[in-house]
């Protein structure tokens, strides 16, 4: 059970940075994307993939553009992540 919290934190950080490097570097492509995070294309195309169904970054003829809910999520991710931090910190036992 924890084994598949953990991976699915892990993809949800690939996500978050894609998202991130979108908004700082956009309009970006899979292949500049790829190079700057040193990770495989199949990857990028897949977080790609996820953050546009999720209304985070859309198509555009240049590449990848961020959204409104790109930076509404980066306003609030610190707190949000200590939310789940707490959560995760009351899961262990004194």
């Amino acid at each position: 059970m924890l084994k598949r919290m953990k991976d699915e934190i892990e993809l949800l950080s690939r996500h978050i940075e894609v998202a991130r490097t979108v908004a700082e570097h956009q309009p970006i492509g899979i292949m500049k994307l790829a190079e700057i995070l040193d990770l495989p294309s199949h990857r990028i195309r897949y977080s790609l993939h996820v953050l546009e169904q999720l209304g985070y970054i859309r198509a555009s003829p240049e590449g990848a553009v961020a959204t409104e809910r790109t930076r509404e999520l980066f306003a609030h991710l610190n707190e949000d992540l200590d939310d789940i931090i707490r959560l995760v910190n009351a899961m262990k036992k004194p």
